[in-house]
Parts: structure tokens; sequence; C-alpha cells
């Protein structure tokens, strides 16, 4: 703080000069032969108790303003050089100093004043004697070295969480918001290093909007100073965070996006960072997303995203992901070469938010464009999720169904995927302590069994492979389901077991005609009349009002459930027209309403959609 020199014993000798010696109380003359004593053998004093602290404190309360100066310039010399809790004893002399109409008292005080502020106690015990208003009285000084050490030493109180909302209320936002426009760079760096560091609740972002802080802080992203721009840009991106202010932003910064793709391309890894970050927040909103990839944020998004510094891989995965909710993204983020890059980091298990980040990308790419689809998984997404879905953490996991899950509403693509020995991971995860996951391999194991349009040589023979293993298999699946207290489970297995019945395939309606585990209680739910309500565990679910009752939606799900195990009974014991009466790839999804075949398909299609799509997750 302040860059003070070591002047103190050269002030105090001038005090013994003979034309002061008048001027000075008998205490004062005494205060600085004791303070100068002191001064010689600094290394062995303790300056914040005792005999040494009375001696600064004497001086400091002089109505003298040199003696003023001499007390200031020590504090300021002392503090540099040793920082540690002190009590009030030790603060009010500096408050006090602070208060001087001197320039250079103010300067030294405030120095002094910052560097204890560094301390964490200190800073509670600062703003609670009211240290504040002097501070921001010293903000508006016309001397820039006044301002600067006043602004620092407001930045070192801002960092802890119980002095932010009274700085906020305290009136110091807009003197900060005024002086982060300075022309010296140094009384820039601190107040937007201070605006930074209240930036961190709710509240206080909105004052700093109030105070007009967003037009500066947007402003100053083209400073020439690596500090500012990650000062700046670090606000910013908490700014964002929240929608009104996203919205703000919107309306009144167009060249905001820009800026932060260019500071991607900093010189400096944190700001790249931040600016990344930033980007993020902000594409938490539909016109940020566009404008992103509008503004050619996508090539330095790429660049990030291979680096080999995991903060920027972080923030550009997270970004990335972001921007790929905007369905209209999907072709030109694929086409910008991000398919490798992000399959890739499938694997990047020093982070398993890296890994969910990529994957969820992957995952929103896939949702509107068969042939975004048929690209992932020609990329190798199946091969790279396979070889590493039974090992990575349970949250990554549920991702990576998810997106099987996606992939496999692609009637081109259910065929490849069986090929590629998808049941082979999907069956264990139906049974994973993570209620999520199951639903979710169940989900896609749901969907590659039925098609839109079957055929006489549709090739079952692959669930015919997995019926009794791994882990029990399909047989053991479809028992767990089926019995679950979850009418969302139990919608899943009934739903499944008709579109694999529906397949035509000998073994396979033979496998289940002939199974104690699935018939009984599929008997069971056909006539069962309540059941518990269906779950959102992240399984396909179709979307109603909300102003419809749970209760009628369990009502609902319950009575799809009753029918679909009618329709099951009626197959397996005996009647043979069933498969040929239905509509082929027929579908009824859980929580859909009852109606046609086809419409119960086409519903299926739409509430896997919203379930598994981009604007389903965060």
């Amino acid at each position: 703080m302040g860059n003070i020199s070591s002047c103190c014993e050269s002030c105090f000798q001038g005090r013994r000069s003979q034309q002061y010696e008048p001027l000075l109380l008998e205490n004062e003359r005494e205060a600085v032969a004791d303070l100068l004593q002191y001064l010689e053998n600094r290394a062995t004093t303790n300056f914040f108790s005792g005999d040494p602290l009375s001696a600064l404190t004497t001086l400091s309360f002089s109505d003298n303003v040199d003696l003023q100066r001499s007390a200031a310039l020590a504090f300021a010399e002392i503090t540099e050089k040793e920082v540690r809790p002190v009590g009030r004893d030790t603060l009010d002399p500096i408050l006090f100093l602070l208060s001087s109409h001197d320039a250079e008292v103010q300067r030294a005080a405030s120095a002094a004043l910052g560097n204890l502020a560094v301390n964490t106690d200190n800073k509670l015990l600062i703003v609670k004697l009211g240290g504040l208003e002097p501070l921001i009285r010293q903000m508006l000084s016309p001397n820039v070295e006044v301002q600067c050490n006043a602004v620092g030493c407001v930045t070192n109180l801002a960092t802890h969480d119980d002095n932010k909302s009274k700085i906020a209320k305290s009136g110091a936002l807009v003197p900060l918001t005024r002086l982060a426009r300075s022309k010296d760079m140094r009384v820039q760096r601190n107040a937007t290093g201070a605006l930074l560091n209240m930036t961190h609740s709710d509240e206080n972002r909105q004052q700093l909007v109030n105070a007009g802080a967003i037009p500066v802080l947007v402003n100053l992203l083209n400073s020439p100073d690596t500090d500012v721009q990650y000062y700046c840009t670090t606000a910013l991106s908490n700014i964002a965070v929240d929608a009104v202010n996203r919205k703000k932003l919107a309306q009144s910064e167009p060249k905001l996006i820009s800026s932060l793709v260019q500071l991607m391309d900093s010189p400096s890894l944190k700001v790249q960072c931040q600016a990344a970050l930033a980007l993020r927040n902000l594409a938490s909103d539909e016109k940020y997303q566009l404008e992103i990839v509008k503004c050619d944020g996508l090539q330095a998004l790429l660049r990030l995203l291979q680096s080999t510094y995991l903060p920027l891989i972080l923030s550009s995965a997270a970004c990335v992901r972001n921007v790929s909710i905007h369905p209209q993204n999907e072709s030109p983020i694929i086409e910008s070469g991000f398919l490798q890059p992000l399959i890739n980091l499938l694997s990047f298990k020093e982070n398993e938010e890296v890994q969910c980040h990529a994957i969820s990308t992957l995952r929103n790419l896939a949702a509107s464009s068969e042939k975004n689809k048929g690209a992932i998984v020609k990329a190798g997404a199946i091969q790279t999720i396979k070889e590493l879905v039974l090992d990575v953490p349970v949250g990554v996991q549920s991702e990576m169904t998810a997106c099987v899950a996606v992939l496999a509403l692609s009637d081109e693509l259910k065929s490849q995927l069986l090929e590629m020995g998808v049941l082979e991971f999907l069956i264990p995860l139906t049974n994973s302590p993570s209620g999520e996951v199951q639903g979710n391999a169940a989900a896609a194991i749901g969907n590659l069994s039925s098609k839109d349009n079957r055929i006489a040589n549709d090739d079952y023979s692959h669930f015919n492979d997995v019926w009794e293993k791994p882990d029990g298999g399909m047989h053991d699946y479809l028992h767990r389901f089926l019995i679950s207290p979850d009418g969302t489970f139990q919608h899943i297995a009934v739903w499944t077991i008709v579109q694999l019945l529906e397949s035509g395939d000998p073994q396979l309606i033979s496998n289940i005609r002939n199974s104690t585990k699935v018939t009984p209680y599929v008997r069971a739910l056909s006539h069962s009349r309540t059941s518990t309500p269906t779950s959102s565990v992240g399984t396909p679910h179709s979307h109603r009002s909300a102003t419809q009752s749970q209760d009628d939606e369990a009502l609902l799900g319950q009575q799809e459930i009753v029918v679909l195990a009618r329709r099951i009974l009626e197959y397996v014991e005996g009647d043979e027209g069933f498969a040929s009466s239905s509509v082929g790839g027929s579908h009824v999804q859980p929580g859909s309403s009852i109606g046609s075949s086809q419409r119960d398909h086409e519903e299926l299609r739409r509430s896997v959609r919203e379930a598994f799509a981009p604007g389903s997750h965060r």
C-alpha cells in the first residue's frame, strides 16, 4: 500500500531543530524522543502495544500537523513490514489521522489502514469502528495518491463477506465507480478490484448496477492493463449470473460479447479464463447463445478447449455447453470441429465437471438433427462411452446414459448402436444406486426397442443375447422395474415389453411369455388402481400444464400402466393378433396421454426430447 518511503527518523530528527521546540508540548517532546529511540531498535520493538504505541498515539492526536505527518508515516512504514491483528487502541489513532485535512497525513494513514486490512480480524474491526466514512471522503480527494490508498483499503475491506453489504450501503459504490475511470492506472486497478469484490452477492450486485457500474466495467474490458481487464471481466461474469442483469446488459451493451470474445485471445491466461466464464454465464440466455456464435466465438472456445491448462478447459467446456443449448448452434459447433475434442474430454478423469460438460454438449448437439446424431456416433462417441461409463462418477454416468438415450431415438442408428454393444453397459446401469442413471439407461433401452416403421427383417437378436446377462440381463432389469414402487419405472418396464412383443421376434416373445419374473407382475399391474406418483428421475415424461395437479398426473400414469399391462397379457396369454393389429413402433411414454398408437408415438418422441434435450439442463 502506498509506497511509503523510510523517512520516519528524518522527520523526527527535524523536530529537534530549535524552530520546533517552542511549538511542542512536553508530552509531545517526550513522545518524539521515545519514538526515535524505538525506531532505532525497530527490529525488536512491538509498535502495536505499550509505550511505543502510546508514543505514536500522542503524536497522532497532536494539533501539530507535522507531528501528525510523522505519526502517519511511522504507522505506514511499520505496517508495511508487519501486519498482525490489532485492537481499538491501534486503530483509533490511525482513523483519527484519516480525518486530517492534510493530504500527506491522509495518504500515509490510509496506506497504514490498508496494510492492516489485509488481516481478517482487522477488516471487521475497521468497519465496526467507522472506518468507511473517512475512506469515502478520501476517495473524493483531488489528490491521486490519497485516492489510490483509500480505494486500495476499501478493496481489502471488501474481501470479507461480512463487510460487503455494509460497504454497499455506505455510499462507497458511486465514488468507486467514478474512480474506476481514473486516468491513473493504480487508482483504476484498485477501484475495479473493489467493484469486483462487491459482486459476490445478489444484493450487492444490484447496488452496483444502480450505481452505474455496468457501462464502466464494459468499457474497461478494452483497458491495456491486464489486471483491470481481469477485474472487470470477472465482475461482469458475476453480474451476469442474474437473469435481470443479463437482460439489462443485452439492452444497453451491444459490444459486450465481441469484447469478451477478443479477450479469449488475451496473452493472460487468467483473462482468457474469465472471459470464457463470463460468456458461459451470459449464454444462459438464448440471445447470447446465438450472439457468441455470430461474433466468431467458437474458434476461440475450440482453442481453449484443447488447452493443457485445466481452468481454461473447464471454462471453455462450460461455455460451449451453454452455447450448444440453442438448436441453431448445433450444426455450427459440429462444423467448427468440436466433436473430436469433446469426445477426447470424456476421458478427462482429472476433473468430473469437464467430463459432464463435454458429454452434455454432445447430447445437446444430438438433440434436433438426425445428421448430427450420425456424426456424433461416427466420431466415436459411443465407443468412448462404452469404455468409460461403468467406471466414471455417477454424475457423468447420468449424462452419458442420457446422451445414449437421445442418440437411440434415431431409427437409422438403432441397429448400429445395438451392434456396438450398448445393451451390455446399459443393462448393468439400470441397477445403479442413482435413480437418474437407472432411468436414463432404461429410457435408452426403451428407445432402442422401438422403431417408427418396423420391417420384417428387423433384428432383435441383440435383446435375446442379453436376456439373462450381464447382471441378470433384460430379464432382471424388467423384473426390477415392474416391482419398483416408482410409477415411472413401472411405466418404462411395461412400455418396453410392449415394444419387444411388437418386434415379432419368436425367441424374444417366447422369453417374455415363459418368464416367471415378468408375467405375474404384469398381471398384478393390470389390476392395480393406485400407484406412487411418477417421479422425475431423468426419464422421459410428457410436458403438461403447470395447473394440472400431481394427483391427476399420478392417476393418468397409473391408467396408462394398466392399459399397457393388459395389452401385454392379451398377447402372452394367446392373442396372436396382437402384433399384427398394432401399429409398428407405437410408443406409450410415462406420463403421456392415452390415445391412438400414432399419437402415443409422437407424444413419446416429444417427451423424450423435452427430458433429454438442451433446454432440460443448466
